[in-house]
């Protein structure tokens, strides 16, 4: 008889991985090794190896990966100021590729010949997933049930009645049956009425912030320190990543910041709706994009900013693990050399917004910015300015005019 092959599955206990680690096994006789990673999803992991191996799983691989995924991902896409569609934080898609690195790597220790991912056949993350599987390891075979013409779970309600079935223990029902994807950065809500975007939000849908109705009526302050880009400090003491972000979630989740409801562009070419809540990631790119403003000249800033766009994009396609995202975050890099100091930051009603910011590095002089004027800045320097960066503007009025004649 034909040993079994041993197959990797990327398996959060959700829904759709809880219903295909057992229709692996009982569709292709699959020896199932399920992994999950530990990103800070609260209590989501709580009992996963029994339920794992419950499901037929051979063995279930956890690993807390919250702190490599803060120093590794979270703040060189902070540093970056990478914002998808001017809305999106990018929580779910810089996840994808460390799962899928251990994934691999689990793989590797395990004897696997092969890899496999509760993504859908319309999403992004089969894309992430894939594609950090091809980087990494090309000799993997890539097992996408979505995708494979025998997968009839192809609703969430079919897989609803797969779970009961097979009495497999899940959250969802047909009536509670959002797709949720939650870590330390965010956590994401598609589907069942969202997917209609003329249909506004309830207030169940928030699972880590409060709905605005419920906010205080009395603002919060606090204060984030920055060491080259780098959030180290809170209210002036220092505070490892994983704790910092936990605690700006806490925070920020009392006042309802960092909601956001997005119509985006999937990679795949289709819109889809999120709801999504990030937090801590709110208050901290808000403070990041503070600072900078102090300590960034013009040029750079500016052309910072054109690649803030392509590394979102680099993010969101799944091409963590390319070597122009690599380049970008040498670039990156320089500009946050000054990219230190201190911002106060105000919580209310929603928003998060700076109170006060100062750096050790800063460019900003306020006999410069003053409207007084005094020795350090010729105002007639500015004639002869204006009248050079306006030339080109001045040759073509003049043509202009003299064509009418």
């Amino acid at each position: 008889m034909a040993k079994a092959q041993k197959v990797v599955l990327a398996y959060s206990g959700g829904l759709d991985t809880s219903v295909i680690l057992p229709w692996l096994k009982e569709t292709y006789g699959y020896k199932v090794i399920a992994f999950a990673a530990e990103l800070g999803q609260g209590d989501e992991l709580a009992g996963i190896k029994h339920k794992a191996l419950a499901s037929g799983a051979a063995k279930c691989v956890v690993k807390d990966l919250r702190a490599e995924f803060v120093e590794d991902y979270i703040w060189p896409l902070l540093k970056s100021g990478a914002v998808y569609e001017k809305l999106y934080l990018l929580g779910t898609s810089v996840a994808r590729p460390l799962i899928a690195k251990h994934q691999v790597e689990v793989a590797h220790a395990e004897g696997a010949t092969a890899v496999a991912h509760g993504a859908t056949g319309k999403g992004n993350d089969q894309v992430r997933f894939e594609l950090t599987y091809m980087a990494l390891d090309p000799s993997l075979k890539i097992i996408a049930p979505w995708k494979d013409p025998n997968f009839t779970l192809t609703s969430r309600e079919a897989a609803v009645d797969y779970a009961k079935k097979h009495n497999i223990p899940i959250e969802q029902t047909k009536k509670k049956i959002y797709s949720r994807d939650r870590n330390l950065w965010h956590i994401s809500h598609e589907g069942a009425e969202l997917e209609d975007p003329a249909n506004e939000p309830k207030d169940d849908v928030f699972a880590i912030s409060r709905p605005l109705s419920k906010t205080p009526d009395k603002p919060d302050y606090l204060e984030v320190g920055f060491n080259e880009g780098v959030p180290v400090k809170l209210n002036g003491k220092k505070i490892s990543g994983v704790k910092l972000i936990e605690q700006l979630n806490l925070l920020g989740g009392k006042h309802g910041v960092g909601q956001v409801d997005l119509v985006e562009n999937r990679l795949v070419g289709i819109k889809s709706r999120g709801v999504y809540e990030t937090p801590g990631g709110t208050i901290l790119t808000t403070a990041h994009n503070a600072l900078e403003s102090l300590t960034l000249d013009r040029e750079t800033m500016h052309y910072k900013q054109q690649l803030s766009l392509k590394y979102a994009e680099l993010v969101y396609y799944g091409l963590w693990f390319s070597q122009l995202r690599e380049a970008l975050d040498a670039f990156i890099d320089v500009t946050q050399r000054n990219v230190t100091g201190e911002v106060k930051l105000k919580l209310f009603k929603g928003r998060c917004s700076p109170a006060g910011i100062k750096s050790p590095k800063s460019l900003y002089r306020t006999d410069l910015a003053s409207f007084k004027m005094g020795a350090e800045y010729d105002p007639t320097d500015a004639t002869g300015f204006i009248r050079l960066f306006g030339l080109p503007m001045k040759v073509a009025a003049a043509i202009k005019k003299k064509k009418g004649k």
